[in-house]
């Protein structure tokens, strides 16, 4: 568990009030959840960052609220599309005996046989969901991609068992599969004789 996130609670207010609050360093936001009722809150925003870098989105943070120390979740990230920063957070305050329905990454691990001979490897399916314990949260889900060949899947059915989450998503849904190489086209070439009907 990382060091507490201190939260300030703040009057919900103007867009005015707000840009001045980033422009402060802050970043707007609300908590709520268990045992908490919906609370507008400001947090630092390179506090926040730091955190962030050092946990993930996926982790559980600790955040004082009003003097006291509660668990919480992000279940929602603003950020701000031409330059990136953020806008607004929501943190869920939740109960750490009680399981989690959260989207993970999923990543490849190994190189693939089927990659090896010209093959491309694709992932239709970047996240799964599992049901999780708070603190058991993983940062990803790794796949070993090493057997894989051209023309070949791998699906959740395929990686359920090896996993020790209740993955939520069916077992058809394909998570990496090897296509075949593309083979482009080959110009046709001129012969000598197209050529010289031509030049006459």
């Amino acid at each position: 568990m990382s060091t507490a996130l201190t939260t300030n609670k703040r009057t919900k207010g103007q867009h005015s009030a707000l840009t001045q609050l980033r422009q402060q360093g802050a970043i707007p936001g609300v908590v709520y959840g268990y045992q908490v009722e919906s609370t507008p809150i400001s947090i630092d925003a390179k506090k926040f960052a730091k955190i962030l870098s050092e946990q993930g989105s996926n982790g559980v943070f600790q955040l004082e609220l009003e003097g006291e120390k509660i668990n919480a979740v992000l279940s929602e990230v603003q950020r701000d599309a031409l330059k990136g920063f953020v806008k607004h957070v929501d943190f869920q305050v939740i109960n750490m005996a009680e399981d989690l329905e959260v989207s993970v990454p999923v990543t490849t691990t190994g190189d693939s046989v089927g990659v090896a001979e010209g093959g491309l490897l694709l992932q239709p399916i970047r996240e799964i969901t599992i049901k999780v314990k708070p603190n058991a949260i993983p940062e990803a889900i790794e796949v070993d991609v090493t057997n894989l060949a051209i023309g070949s899947s791998l699906t959740v059915g395929d990686i359920r068992s090896q996993q020790a989450y209740d993955i939520l998503n069916d077992d058809e849904e394909v998570l990496i599969t090897v296509a075949a190489p593309t083979v482009e086209e080959e110009a046709p070439v001129e012969t000598e004789e197209a050529t010289e009907e031509v030049e006459e």
